[in-house]
């Protein structure tokens, strides 16, 4: 009896298992429908990645690697074949890159998009889509340590020919050259310092005098200041209203006027009065001539006046009638 039980319990721990494996291949097959499938073709190494790895998009897990081989379209490229959930957002902009987890060396596959394209990416094709893989921070780390490197290496065969044996030879003779000069100098500014001696003493003597001249050229300035304001103070008054250039035109506005009224009136005046005494002159003139021809006129008066020719009394022998 107590054999049966034990083939009864182990019968049914292996239908249970039986059970949970049919579960677990259903449940696979059932998530294998649910996801979309793409393909990476990368030229880079992948070192690191793994079948079953992890596929994530920005951060979140969306998916794993389901096969890792060599590209037969692109001879040298390693093509990786992912599963992604069909819930996350796959467009044509999308790229891939390969990142890594912490200090264990495990990789990973990073998807990531810009947004640039809103169209999502078509994964009823065959063969599967590809979305481009891009060089992660690793390659690009790497790539420019190589550069670095290659730039310190040009560096240190410069640094080399530099430190030569003949360019050493030629430093240490500049260096030469350079303390012959410095003590040239050092000569040549010792018997300056003796020659410009005296020189300093004129010079002295030479600023002094310019200062003396300098002050006196500073005095006469503020004398021609003072002047100049004196000078411009007048200006001032003389052209101010009512001032002396105000009054000298006021004045020959009026000397205008008189000579104006000189010209249309005293003038005809003056010449109406020489008339008149011309013609008066000239009746004294005439009364002065009758005078002097017939004396006794001043007692008698004028003589009459003969007749003349028609007229009664008319006689051609003067004195007879």
């Amino acid at each position: 009896m107590e054999n049966k039980s034990h083939a009864l319990a182990a019968g049914a721990f292996v239908l249970l298992m039986l059970a949970l494996l049919v579960t677990l291949a259903l449940w696979l097959a059932r998530d294998a429908q649910s996801q979309r499938i793409y393909e990476l073709s990368s030229a880079q190494a992948i070192s690191g990645l793994q079948p079953q790895a992890t596929v994530r998009f920005k951060g979140v897990n969306v998916g794993k690697v389901t096969a890792i081989g060599f590209d037969s379209v692109t001879p040298g490229h390693v093509l990786i074949r992912i599963a992604v959930d069909e819930q996350a957002p796959i467009t044509e902009s999308t790229f891939a890159t390969l990142g890594f987890q912490g200090v264990t060396g495990l990789a990973f596959i990073a998807l990531d998009d810009p947004g640039t394209s809103k169209v999502a990416l078509r994964s009823d094709v065959e063969p599967p889509a590809r979305i481009p893989m891009r060089p992660g921070l690793l390659a690009e780390l790497s790539e420019r340590g190589l550069r670095i490197l290659g730039q310190l290496e040009d560096t240190t065969q410069r640094v080399n020919q530099l430190l030569s044996a003949d360019n050493q030879k030629a430093v240490i003779g500049a260096i030469d050259n350079i303390g012959q000069a410095a003590r040239g100098l050092q000569q040549f500014s010792d018997q300056t310092g003796k020659l410009l001696g005296p020189l300093a003493t004129e010079a002295t003597g030479t600023l002094k005098t310019l200062q003396a001249t300098s002050d006196r050229v500073g005095d006469s300035a503020d004398e021609a200041r003072v002047s100049a304001r004196a000078f411009r103070t007048v200006t001032e008054r003389m052209n101010e209203p009512g001032g002396t250039l105000d009054q000298l035109s006021q004045g020959v506005s009026t000397l205008g006027a008189s000579a104006q009224t000189l010209n249309t009136v005293t003038l005809p005046h003056l010449n109406r009065a020489l008339g008149d005494t011309a013609s008066m002159a000239r009746q004294v003139g005439r009364a002065a001539a009758n005078v002097s021809d017939n004396p006794q006129a001043l007692f008698l008066g004028n003589s009459p006046v003969a007749p003349g020719p028609g007229e009664a009394g008319f006689s051609a022998t003067p004195g007879q009638p």
